[in-house]
């Protein structure tokens, strides 16, 4: 074991050895919560605890990934990977695969992301819809996700265009073996809820249960911990939650902060232990934060303080308008990245909404400054690599018609447009799927003797390769790679290219998911559908990959920043109507707002700078602007006010020109 309870402070140290019963660690930001939990799973194998009855869910893969890394380099590797960590979708998905036939599904069904998700709503909304109706697919699919976040079912009366369209998807779906996330929760939760003998056997393999970020869990997720957790026999449950109701701003994504402020009423009598020792921020950072953070109403009281000093007082720039804004701070980081000897990836800038990034990456651009924004394409929107896990999940579920509709004539094979259309409509009237409809002779009697053909070879190719897919310790990588050769993509997606160099980059990302299967089977047993639930999974937490430090400042909105933290940071555009958002007042999300600004200003570990401005530039005009109304909240004794205008005006005086000179000098001598 090489993990040591000594180098933990004592509230730390408490959380850390206390594994009976229920705990509640209120963990600060920057307060070192994710070695307290690796510590924590440390100290319970220490205690001869069965690894297998571990279990720590988390929000993300990344985060599931670090802790597991890090339980590793504390205690014998093969033993930490006994333990379960996984995000919930994860776990729901381990206790799907075992039991949702018992909910009429097959064992093998697929999970829909979300382009397959729009393109099924898309369908059906146009076979819905009655002449003059319209209805957005994305908005239809993001109601659809908020109701079953609730907890809701598929009306039954259908009288909107919503509701019938929410019923016929999800008719479709389990026509078709699929679930949407969205379904894995909810399914997962309805398995436990209506099944005992399923709910008895997890609850029996999962006798210690520890959650992160507790205050990001909506309703559907405090249930499912609920129903693991508590025992039939009135014995404490082992439940362990992590979190800061100071940090809950996922409220519009279905977060409900009242999981954590109300624990006591789901698992009464926990230990709670606060985390308020920061490791991240100076004292005049915290002291801001946490002047911020006492003026809302509904929270747990705990106060961030710091070993590390006062440090630098918080700037409070006012700038003449956007422009100003972006120009003052570009020319700021060029300069301080030479005159401190920094580097751009120690800068970061923080904003309420992706529109305020234009200017400043215009102004970043002109200096030359490189930069790194967060939310660039996913490698999962890739055409190619869509293209190439539809193939591997037809290999496994012929009847998913998403995905048959993306190889069908993925090359082109001699199946028309038409041809796909009457067997969609066929398969609509039979009720069965594309692949089952694609077989029915009254289709091959409509079609050309060419086009039946071209339809056996198909059928046929998809038969041969499930069959080969189902053989005993068939070497399922080297059968990926076949596939995908003997389907002639590659040649169709050379032809598609408009240079060798695309060509080049779009077979490069086919080959890399090939070989992350490769990579996934050195480790796994679960095979190609395991390996396409983890694809999945990963890309409902792409965003992940996005907030890894890249070459450069980053630009990055408040809700993206959770989790991060940077040397220098900017926090701009703190003005009514942007921070607090202008929904706000009317949704009364007032207090989500301010904690969204409390985790911006905790993001920041030297120093931190806020402006806001007095126009804007917006709607092909200028708009005069009213400082943010938090503002006044903030302690003055830890804040400088400075003028841009002003000090645009005032010229340098030579000693301070001199300095900056001999600072520049110092730093090319380097």
């Amino acid at each position: 074991m090489s993990f040591r309870l000594f180098d933990l402070n004592d509230p730390q140290r408490h959380a850390a050895t206390t594994i009976e019963g229920p705990l509640l660690i209120l963990a600060g930001a920057g307060t070192g919560k994710t070695r307290v939990i690796t510590v924590r799973i440390a100290y319970m194998l220490a205690q001869k605890i069965d690894p297998n009855s571990i279990l720590a869910v988390t929000f993300t893969n990344k985060a599931a990934n670090e802790m597991r890394e890090r339980l590793a380099g504390m205690v014998d590797p093969e033993v930490a990977k006994k333990v379960t960590m996984s995000t919930f979708h994860d776990l729901c998905v381990r206790i799907l695969r075992t039991d949702i036939e018992k909910l009429g599904y097959k064992k093998n069904f697929t999970i829909y992301d979300e382009g397959e998700q729009s393109g099924l709503i898309k369908k059906i909304i146009t076979k819905t819809a009655a002449i003059g109706e319209k209805l957005e697919p994305n908005l239809a699919k993001s109601l659809i996700s908020k109701a079953k976040n609730n907890g809701w079912s598929a009306p039954q009366d259908e009288k909107t265009l919503l509701g019938s369209v929410f019923a016929r998807y999800q008719a479709a779906l389990k026509q078709l073996n699929a679930v949407d996330f969205d379904d894995l929760l909810l399914l997962g939760v309805k398995l436990l809820a209506e099944h005992p003998d399923v709910r008895e056997r997890w609850r029996n393999r999962f006798r210690y249960i520890m959650v992160d970020e507790f205050q990001d869990t909506n309703r559907l997720q405090l249930e499912m911990v609920s129903y693991l957790a508590n025992r039939e026999d009135g014995t404490s449950p082992n439940v362990a939650v992590v979190g800061d109701d100071d940090q809950s701003i996922y409220g519009w994504r279905g977060a409900e902060v009242s999981n954590i402020l109300e624990f006591e009423q789901h698992f009464p009598n926990p230990t709670v232990v606060k985390l308020e020792q920061n490791y991240r921020s100076t004292n005049a950072i915290l002291n801001t934060a946490n002047a911020l953070i006492k003026n809302n109403p509904r929270r747990r009281p705990k106060k961030l303080w710091s070993g590390k000093g006062d440090g630098d007082k918080i700037r409070l720039v006012q700038a003449p308008d956007d422009r100003q804004e972006a120009e003052f701070i570009a020319n700021e980081i060029a300069r301080r990245k030479t005159g401190e000897t920094l580097q751009f990836e120690h800068f970061a800038i923080l904003f309420r909404m992706n529109a305020q990034s234009r200017l400043l990456e215009e102004a970043l651009r002109e200096r030359q400054i490189p930069y790194k924004i967060v939310g660039g394409k996913s490698f999962f929107d890739r055409r190619e690599v869509k293209d190439v896990l539809a193939y591997a999940a037809c290999t496994l579920n012929a009847d998913d018609d998403v995905s048959l509709l993306r190889i069908i004539n993925t090359p082109p094979r001699g199946i028309s447009d038409n041809t796909v259309e009457r067997a969609l409509e066929l398969s609509i009237k039979r009720k069965c799927s594309l692949f089952q409809a694609l077989q029915l002779p009254e289709l091959r009697k409509t079609v050309t003797p060419r086009a039946a053909q071209a339809i056996t070879h198909f059928v046929g190719q998809l038969d041969h390769w499930e069959t080969k897919l189902n053989e005993p310790l068939v070497d399922q990588v080297a059968l990926f790679r076949r596939i995908i050769n003997e389907s002639g993509y590659y040649e169709d997606l050379r032809r598609s290219c408009k240079t060798p160099d695309e060509a080049l980059k779009r077979e490069s990302s086919v080959r890399d998911v090939i070989e992350g299967f490769e990579r996934f089977s050195q480790h796994s047993s679960e095979g190609l559908r395991g390996y396409l639930d983890a694809m999945a999974l990963r890309q409902e937490n792409e965003d992940d990959k996005d907030k890894e430090q890249g070459n450069g400042v980053m630009l990055i909105t408040l809700h993206a920043s959770k989790g991060l933290e940077f040397p220098h940071c900017y926090l701009v555009g703190l003005e009514e109507g942007i921070l607090p958002h202008d929904r706000s007042k009317l949704e009364g999300t007032l207090d989500e707002e301010r904690r969204l600004l409390y985790v911006g200003i905790t993001r920041a570990q030297k120093t931190l700078t806020m402006t806001y401005c007095f126009n804007r530039f917006r709607y092909g005009g200028v708009v005069p602007c009213n400082p943010s109304s938090f503002l006044k909240e903030l302690d003055p004794e830890h804040i400088e006010t400075i003028d841009l205008k002003k000090m645009l005006n005032t010229p340098v005086e030579a000693p301070a020109a001199k300095s900056r000179f001999a600072a520049m000098r110092a730093a090319l001598e380097k």
